[in-house]
């Protein structure tokens, strides 16, 4: 069975994007937070993406590394953002591009027949889509990668949850300019 991974950043109040879905807060990452971030993409075998991540994603990453300032881990990451498996969940969109599959149906018995299957590790990204995948208890992993900015509102990368879940902390790293990331785990019972 492959692991499902829900990891972003995230404020310290716990918000993926203040009011309006503005995501400026994060400001450009470290080079060694991006660094971090390409290696957890590089080991993923399939991304999953909601609507509005996917949107955000695909409005620059398809052509990041042809940007004039791009460094050279900006266009690592584009390229194998284009090159990953990709698949979004939406029944707004109509078209997706740059290996990626749509799904409009269930998305958690999409996940779940995902997760049975073989290959790498699983990357779930957007609230809406990993909120689902939480309620129905898919999640594997947490990585928050907390920055020191209170948004006091916007969307919460938690979800409201039926239960408890249980977690084992496996690591905790800081990043320059005091973003901290912690993983855990989810003990199953």
């Amino acid at each position: 069975m492959r692991k499902l991974i829900y990891g972003m950043n995230l404020t310290l109040d716990g918000y993926i994007a203040a009011p309006g879905d503005d995501i400026g807060w994060s400001g450009p990452p470290s080079d060694e937070l991006f660094r971090w971030w390409l290696g957890q993409e590089r080991a993923s075998g399939l991304t999953l993406y909601g609507r509005k991540l996917w949107q955000t994603m695909s409005s620059y990453w398809p052509t990041g590394d042809q940007q004039p300032n791009a460094t050279p881990w900006e266009i690592e990451f584009a390229r194998n953002w284009r090159d990953t498996p990709k698949v979004v969940f939406s029944s707004t969109i109509a078209e997706v591009g740059w290996n990626t599959r749509l799904v409009t149906g269930d998305a958690v018995a999409e996940i779940t027949r995902l997760k049975a299957g073989d290959g790498g590790p699983l990357r779930i990204g957007g609230a809406t889509l990993a909120g689902a995948a939480m309620r129905a208890g898919l999640i594997d992993e947490y990585a928050l990668v907390t920055h020191p900015v209170l948004t006091g509102g916007g969307t919460p990368f938690f979800t409201a949850l039926e239960g408890w879940v249980d977690l084992n902390l496996v690591e905790t790293r800081t990043f320059p300019g005091g973003v901290v990331l912690t993983r855990y785990e989810t003990r199953r019972r």
